[in-house]
């Protein structure tokens, strides 16, 4: 048993011996090839065998976070991982000839990197190259893989806002090569999309890529370019739960307005509460918007909201007036009497009380005080008659005709009031039939 261990523990020594001594030998081949390729070699310049030949760069984009959207400042701040892949012609060996090592892992600093860049820019600093390795292969192609955070202009159009949708293109191409030299094109038709992570605010609809080749008043030769367009759509459910839909719920309680009695007192304050808080909102909107030549829909419905709410304001006040007119005004017009008072008090079942609905009795105009007859003509034999009490006859006829005066000026009363209480039920629902729709119209843009 002892010597079944003994050379069990034999056999393990002399296999991590021989495996220390692959890898040291891997280790030295793989310095002796490093020596070997850049003995000569300079990162200065295109690694082309003939310096008529064009230089192939495949450019692959992964994106991973979006991680600002300054609409203000129209910044989008991304997190990417690029990918460039090119043939080095002077980086090429016989695997054969160092013990079949076929790819190794140098800094990229050393070996020739195309000057690509993102045309649209939109930071400060200067571009720093990361300092990640780059995989050379044994027929001359290099790959190299590096993380960047990118700060490009995008033009942000928010004329939909909070249901908006934007377009942010990035364009990667070389500095000062142009095509003649260095051609850059895309891998595959879009950006890679596998390891994103979702955003809060934005939804990614997709990032296909297109090439283009532009002349440029500078220089006479083509400088193609790679652009990226990221397709961005809006998650609106926080703005409309926090902006949206109390602006709704508040301008739904204006029109109600008009449903208030009017010895209540109350109904101009109800309409000027609503104001104040629609402007409230008005200021929150415009603090989170950038300045543009389109107004948003949402700031769009806002005015709109606010215009209506001072219109049935102004109304409710000219209805309490309306409502208000004393015993001395004039009679209502007979075009009133018969379309306000007559069929639209009907078709909008506005009735005196113990009225049924629908039955509208029509108004009826203010009696005419009848003068009354003096004494009969001719002498009157009865000593206990009236006519012989010709100043009782005079008090009662003043009693009679400022009684009836105050009956006709009761009634000029009841009449504008009953006025007023059908121009209230005619503009609440006009008022509100409108907020209502114009709700639905903006609500249906989030579905």
């Amino acid at each position: 048993m002892g010597s079944r261990n003994h050379h069990l523990c034999l056999g393990l020594l002399l296999f991590f011996l021989l495996l220390a001594e692959c890898l040291g030998a891997e280790g030295r081949l793989a310095h002796k090839l490093f020596r070997d390729l850049f003995t000569n070699y300079t990162s200065a310049l295109r690694p082309v065998a003939d310096t008529d030949q064009t230089l192939n760069v495949t450019l692959e984009v992964t994106l991973s976070q979006i991680i600002d959207m300054d609409e203000r400042n129209q910044v989008l701040t991304l997190y990417l991982w690029i990918r460039q892949e090119w043939t080095d012609a002077y980086l090429q060996w016989d695997p054969d000839a160092y013990g079949g090592l076929d790819a190794i892992r140098i800094p990229s600093s050393l070996v020739w990197r195309p000057d690509i860049v993102l045309y649209n820019k939109a930071d400060t600093q200067p571009p720093a190259s990361a300092s990640t390795n780059v995989v050379v292969r044994h027929d001359g192609a290099v790959r190299w893989d590096a993380p960047a955070i990118t700060r490009s202009s995008c033009r942000v159009d928010v004329s939909a806002f909070p249901f908006d949708a934007q377009r942010c293109g990035l364009t990667f191409g070389s500095w000062t090569h142009g095509g003649h030299q260095l051609d850059v094109r895309p891998r595959g038709a879009s950006a890679s999309l596998a390891d994103f992570v979702e955003n809060v605010e934005w939804r990614v609809l997709g990032m296909p890529a297109r090439r283009r080749v532009l002349t440029y008043g500078c220089c006479s030769e083509p400088y193609p370019d790679v652009t990226f367009t990221l397709l961005l759509r809006r998650r609106a459910a926080a703005y409309v739960c926090n902006l949206l839909l109390p602006c709704v719920l508040i301008s739904l309680l204006a029109p109600l307005a008009f449903h208030l009695p009017a010895d209540s007192g109350e109904k101009v304050s109800l309409g000027v509460t609503v104001l104040l808080a629609l402007t409230v909102f008005q200021l929150i909107l415009a603090e989170s918007m950038p300045p543009a030549e389109s107004v948003p829909l949402i700031g769009k419905y806002y005015m709109a909201t606010m215009t209506m709410v001072t219109f049935s304001t102004a109304l409710t006040i000219l209805i309490m007036n309306l409502h208000y007119c004393g015993p001395s005004a004039r009679p209502v017009p007979a075009w009133a009497r018969a379309l306000l008072l007559g069929h639209l008090a009907r078709g909008l079942c506005v009735r005196e009380r113990g009225e049924p609905c629908g039955q509208s009795r029509p108004p009826k105009s203010s009696p005419s005080p009848l003068p009354l007859t003096g004494p009969p003509a001719g002498p009157c034999r009865e000593p206990w008659c009236l006519c012989h009490q010709e100043a009782l006859l005079h008090h009662v006829a003043t009693i009679v005709s400022t009684f009836r005066s105050h009956r006709a000026a009761q009634r000029r009363h009841e009449d504008w009031k009953r006025l007023a209480r059908v121009m209230d039920r005619f503009f609440l629902g006009v008022f509100f039939s409108m907020t209502l729709v114009m709700s639905l119209l903006v609500l249906i843009q989030a579905l």
